[in-house]
């Protein structure tokens, strides 16, 4: 499944439960919030247990990463925004900023 396809589908999930009422800035930040649960999940975690942490709370880092892609997909088709042209147009920024060694 594409970026596209993810977003009908989650278009369809709001649109069957009547979620049309929360704007871009809304799913900003719940995206802010989620990206803290995710990070709340290897919060004093070594960085020699994280491979055993990720291992061990897979399903729930993935939970909550699909949380962070919901919002940033909500919030990127209500602003009108390509997510997939604006990361390919930011990759090349990098690219110039951060050149090949």
């Amino acid at each position: 499944m594409n970026i596209a396809q993810l977003t009908e589908l989650i278009q369809k999930f709001r649109n069957d439960r009547n979620w049309n009422q929360s704007n871009a800035k809304d799913y900003c930040v719940a995206l802010s919030a989620e990206a803290g649960e995710l990070l709340h999940e290897f919060m004093w975690v070594s960085d020699e247990d994280v491979k055993t942490v990720t291992h061990e709370k897979k399903e729930a880092i993935a939970d909550e990463m699909a949380d962070v892609l919901f919002c940033l997909l909500c919030s990127a088709k209500l602003s009108d925004i390509n997510i997939e042209e604006a990361l390919i147009n930011k990759l090349k920024k990098l690219e110039q900023k951060y050149p090949k060694p």
